[in-house]
């Protein structure tokens, strides 16, 4: 088979994989400005850190007296953003990087199928599954009784008849207490394991915008802007999400901010890494689009998930969270605002 020469293409016989592989490889395109790039590294610390932390310490610390329509705009404008990410931020690159028109998606095994909406797909069934199971063993683990009585509830039969109702008026106040408790540690149990799977999604994606940006050629100006944005704004959805956990008092001193300074570093880290690389690291080889293909694949199943059913459909159709019109208009406003910028965002990185 003859080599590839770029230089003299008959496009009669070209292979376009050959032509797709040869644009998409790309090089290094390292420019320099390395002290403005370094300092890069701590401001972005700095704005991916007090974005994720804002919403939780709003929620924790009402003696600042954050005004509640800021804390819900933080909140639900944080939702907005993840699902909007989940879409235009990793699913459409994913196919960029692995799809059927990209150098990867033409290449051996990953030419006979379009893997990047399975990889998807698979994914995003796994944190299903994943979820189902956890909430099983928790509620075994602490004699839940999960089952929804469908019959009562089309009926309208009274549930006060049953055993197990009664024995609730009767019960003593240590006994309540003791229920309280347990109630408390599924809630947090549940909510924390929706969190991190959220989080561990958010945080692959933040590893390559972080490397990327480290080598990035003469647009790395406007892309600092947009990284700026991009990382406040998901630290936003992370710490609006967190600050929602029901941590136990045991924790409640330590692993928020645990939590709060994963996602603060991750991107800082990776940039320090990338810039370790600058001379280096090729975005556009054929091994760099296999990797963050796929696991742009895997974080866009993760947020799709996490996104509409952990935040939108448990904030708006599972537990609504307000009777207020007024409120409910704006919370679905701030959801809208979120998932528009994350897409004007998207334009760039």
């Amino acid at each position: 088979m003859a080599t590839f020469n770029p230089t003299n293409i008959d496009l009669t016989t070209a292979s376009p994989r050959d032509i797709i592989c040869y644009l998409q490889l790309g090089k290094n395109e390292y420019n320099g400005h390395l002290p403005a790039r370094i300092s890069a590294v701590f401001v972005m610390l700095v704005v991916s850190t007090l974005g994720t932390a804002f919403p939780y310490i709003g929620k924790q610390f009402p003696r600042l007296r954050i005004p509640t329509v800021v804390y819900l705009f933080a909140r639900y404008f944080g939702s907005g953003v993840i699902v909007s990410t989940a879409f235009i931020h990793l699913l459409d690159p994913a196919y960029q990087n692995i799809g059927p028109n990209s150098c990867v998606g033409m290449t051996g095994n990953w030419a006979m199928y379009s893997w990047t909406p399975a990889i998807m797909l698979a994914s995003c069934m796994c944190i299903f599954v994943v979820d189902v199971v956890a909430q099983k063993y928790v509620a075994d683990r602490y004699g839940l009784d999960l089952h929804t009585n469908v019959e009562g509830i089309i009926t309208g039969s009274a549930p006060s008849n049953t055993p197990a109702s009664r024995d609730v008026i009767h019960k003593t106040d240590e006994e309540k207490a003791l229920d309280t408790e347990k109630a408390e540690k599924v809630a947090f149990a549940q909510q924390f394991a929706a969190f991190l799977i959220l989080e561990f999604g958010i945080i692959w994606h933040s590893i390559f915008i972080g490397l990327n940006f480290g080598v990035a050629g003469s647009e790395w100006s406007t892309l600092y802007i947009v990284l700026m944005f991009h990382q406040g704004f998901e630290g936003l959805g992370i710490g609006a999400r967190m600050s929602m956990i029901p941590f136990p008092v045991k924790y409640r001193n330590w692993l928020p901010w645990l939590c709060i300074a994963g996602y603060g570093v991750t991107t800082p880290i990776s940039m320090a890494v990338g810039l370790g690389l600058r001379t280096t690291y090729n975005s556009g080889s054929y091994e760099s689009l296999l990797i963050v293909g796929v696991f742009d694949a895997i974080s866009a199943g993760i947020l799709v998930y996490n996104g509409l059913v952990e935040l939108l459909a448990r904030d708006f159709l599972f537990e609504l969270q307000t009777k207020s019109n007024r409120r409910l208009t704006f919370m679905m406003v701030c959801v809208f605002l979120g998932a528009m910028l994350m897409c004007i965002v998207g334009e760039w990185a």
